[in-house]
């Protein structure tokens, strides 16, 4: 099965590696299509057993609890996206010359298998504001009048929508790294690397294979591809992308934009890469004021955004129009209540040093609540970056003597109240301890840097905990 679209899926012998999100539509449409499915999975739960019975009720043949061994006969390997490639199945399938592809690769193939034109996919993929990127997109494309919707790793499934009864004009597509691996054959209209920091190394095995696969993004765009002026990183990419002739590089800076970039001045966000004469000309498009919340790293966000629909050709009013619409998503930089002159914001998403860097540096005086599970990190970069920032810091979580050893190193005369538990009644103790450290005007910040699964289900849960208990303390 080679680079092109197949056509005709009958009798091919498929086998889906995992169930879950993305395994189980796949099995189900390679199904439809009439290929014979094996799906196969590492766990024998309760919960796999029962997905397991609704498949095979289809046909499908569901191997429990041997996810590494390749079966007979197998032509191709579609896999959900979590899968390690060191992992023994797809070695089996390297040596017998069988393909891997994601379930991404497989919704690229299946465009158009209904005879229809398929949608043109405007692609974001970044270590930190992927989904908020998207959304800002899909608000803007709308706000043209476009069909469109924001898909893939936002937690919509590209399958779904490609092989759907609705018509699109473009999609707005966040593409993972995991994904990103296992899509050899995507071919964007534009795409963007929004920036690059170490996340997710015990899956890539080093931060050159993270990148390299972030970088594959690029392959084959048409029009644009669209990088993080202030990363270097994401414009090297760009330099080693093999793309379509006339396929020209546009970067986005919070500065002064040279042309083929879009930029900001004076509080106006503006285009010099979408314009006739771009060395002399720029386009207003919006206004800082339009973007909420309108921190540094949202404002490029909105930029990136942008420079990804005006290569899709939206006009200017419709950049503004659709900033102007977009709501962000919760636990993004959510101010939840003032109390007592203190602003209280949650970003709880922030669950990487990368992202809770970009959160720090919105606000000022800060007195930040952090910690949970670290994933490897560590923390004297940003420690040192936020120091001169901070009122006070109030950890928590099973890795919180890691970012307590850097404030030692970084920010000794901060103050830092350490809560030694893990229960999720820390929360609201960690809340009323920033009480105490704050002052009017300053912002408590929940950033935590870390994961959040030491002491709730997910982040989600870990914000919801934190507005709650600013609510208690607006309601005493």
């Amino acid at each position: 099965m080679g680079s092109g679209q197949v056509t005709d899926w009958q009798g091919k012998n498929v086998t889906v590696a995992g169930l879950g999100v993305s395994g189980i539509p796949a099995a189900r449409v390679l199904h439809g299509l009439g290929a014979h499915v094996t799906v196969v999975n590492d766990g024998d739960d309760e919960r796999s057993r029962a997905q397991a019975a609704e498949l095979e009720s289809l046909g499908v043949t569901v191997r429990l609890g041997d996810g590494d061994s390749l079966p007979d006969g197998t032509e191709l390997i579609v896999t959900t996206p979590g899968w390690k490639p060191d992992k023994p199945l797809f070695q089996a399938a390297g040596k017998a010359g069988v393909p891997v592809w994601g379930d991404v690769e497989l919704a690229w193939r299946l465009r158009g298998l209904d005879g229809r034109e398929p949608a043109p996919w405007l692609a974001v993929t970044g270590t930190n504001g992927k989904t908020t990127t998207v959304q800002m997109l899909a608000s803007i494309l709308q706000a043209a009048g476009l069909r469109t919707a924001a898909v893939g790793n936002i937690g919509v499934s590209l399958l779904d929508v490609v092989l759907g009864e609705e018509r699109y004009d473009v999609l707005a597509v966040e593409l993972s790294s995991y994904q990103l691996h296992w899509a050899p054959s995507l071919r964007a209209h534009s795409a963007a690397v929004l920036n690059l920091a170490p996340d997710h190394l015990d899956w890539h095995g080093s931060m050159e294979a993270y990148a390299a696969d972030k970088g594959r993004i690029y392959e084959g765009n048409r029009v644009a591809c669209v990088y993080n002026a202030a990363d270097p990183a994401t414009e090297e990419l760009v330099r080693a992308a093999d793309v379509e002739e006339g396929c020209r590089a546009v970067g986005f800076t919070l500065g002064t934009p040279a042309p083929s970039q879009l930029g900001v001045v004076e509080g106006i966000l503006v285009d010099r890469a979408f314009v006739e004469n771009r060395q002399k000309n720029a386009q207003e498009l919006a206004e800082v004021g339009d973007i909420d919340p309108p921190a540094p790293h949202n404002i490029a966000n909105a930029l990136a955004a942008a420079a990804l629909a005006r290569s899709f050709g939206v006009p200017a009013t419709a950049v503004r129009d659709g900033l102007r619409a977009f709501t962000p998503d919760a636990h993004r930089i959510a101010h939840v209540a003032d109390v007592d002159g203190v602003a209280y914001v949650d970003d709880s998403k922030a669950t990487n040093t990368h992202a809770a860097q970009a959160s720090l540096a919105a606000y000022e005086p800060i007195v930040w609540i952090a910690g949970g599970l670290a994933k490897g990190a560590v923390f004297d970069e940003l420690v040192a970056g936020a120091a001169k920032r901070l009122r006070g810091v109030v950890l928590m979580g099973a890795d919180r003597a890691l970012i307590h050893d850097a404030l030692t190193r970084h920010a000794p005369e901060v103050p830092v109240v350490d809560l030694d538990r893990t229960d999720t009644g820390a929360m609201l103790q960690a809340v009323q301890e920033a009480r105490r450290l704050a002052r009017p005007g300053d912002t408590v910040l929940l950033a935590p840097a870390c994961a959040s699964m030491d002491m709730f289900a997910n982040y989600n849960r870990r914000g919801d905990a934190f507005a709650e208990a600013v609510r208690e303390l607006g309601a005493r």
